[in-house]
């Protein structure tokens, strides 16, 4: 049984969940070294290409998400989302009231074109589709998918890839959950797809799916506090079986990305990115691995 890192609801309830996000190997350059990355510019505070001098533009969907974001205000620095993105601002030189934070539906995010923000973060899963028309940042953070469905339903008595093939399942829309649906579970019927989560949710307690699909971080939040009858029945890895990342997005060609690249690789060698794991999302439990 693999090790996952995952969510302690956010000082909302104290749960254990299944762990083991790791950050990537860091080069031990610093936010102020850009030539360890390959970058040819600067990344001090002066010389950072951005939308507006002096600000940095983040954006993220809306509503905004437990435990990536409380009280749906990702300028309120908590949630684990938030507090990394005010923790790599820092790194870059930015005081809190430099920061701008702007709304991007999820699905518009890694469209082709330009972009009315410097980076977005948003639990956005690096995939080589993505990466042909935007930029990624190194990962922040790796989760499997989760299976939830209610207690006591046909859903809840799947234990493997094979028992989720007859059963209705849902996910929103644009998401690796959806594209995991498709592509590793191929269910019977087509999945339902969701415009977000809270419809997602709806539908599983409407008895409109039999099971949806989520990021296990998420689906803990959703199993433990928002749908208390819902239970997660499993966790699997799509495709290759490693794990997902999620990415801070960016236009593509931004030059900004090498100096947030730093910025994370610097948050990882002082402990924050763990630190911030540990108050947001961490604790540790076995959670099925479906095969």
């Amino acid at each position: 049984m693999l090790v996952r890192r995952t969510l302690a609801a956010a000082a909302v309830i104290p749960f254990i969940v299944a762990a083991a996000a790791c950050a990537p190997e860091s080069d031990g350059s610093s936010a102020s070294d850009p030539s360890a990355s390959g970058s040819t510019g600067s990344c001090d505070l002066d010389s950072l290409p951005l939308r507006t001098d002096g600000q940095l533009t983040i954006a993220t969907d809306s509503p905004a998400y437990e435990p990536w974001f409380v009280d749906n205000d990702p300028g309120n620095g908590k949630g684990y989302e938030s507090a990394v993105a005010y923790a790599v601002a820092e790194q870059l030189g930015f005081s809190q009231d430099q920061v701008t934070w702007v709304k991007e539906p999820f699905n518009k995010s890694y469209a082709p074109g330009p972009k009315d923000f410097d980076f977005d973060i948003n639990q956005i899963s690096i995939t080589p589709k993505r990466a042909e028309v935007v930029d990624f940042s190194d990962g922040y953070y790796a989760a499997s998918q989760a299976v939830i469905a209610l207690k006591g339903t046909p859903g809840a008595e799947a234990t493997s890839l094979a028992d989720l093939k007859g059963l209705r399942l849902g996910a929103q829309t644009g998401t690796t959950s959806l594209t995991a649906i498709r592509d590793v579970i191929q269910p019977d019927s087509d999945p339902a797809v969701f415009e977000d989560t809270n419809a997602a949710k709806s539908a599983l307690e409407n008895d409109q799916v039999d099971a949806i699909l989520a990021d296990l971080p998420t689906a803990f939040y959703i199993s433990a506090v928002e749908i208390p009858k819902s239970t997660i029945i499993g966790q699997f890895q799509p495709e290759t079986g490693e794990q997902e990342e999620f990415g801070m997005l960016f236009e593509k060609g931004s030059a900004l990305v090498p100096c947030v690249d730093q910025a994370l690789a610097a948050l990882k060698d002082d402990g924050t990115l763990d630190q911030l794991e540990k108050q947001w999302l961490s604790d540790t439990v076995n959670v099925p691995e479906l095969q």
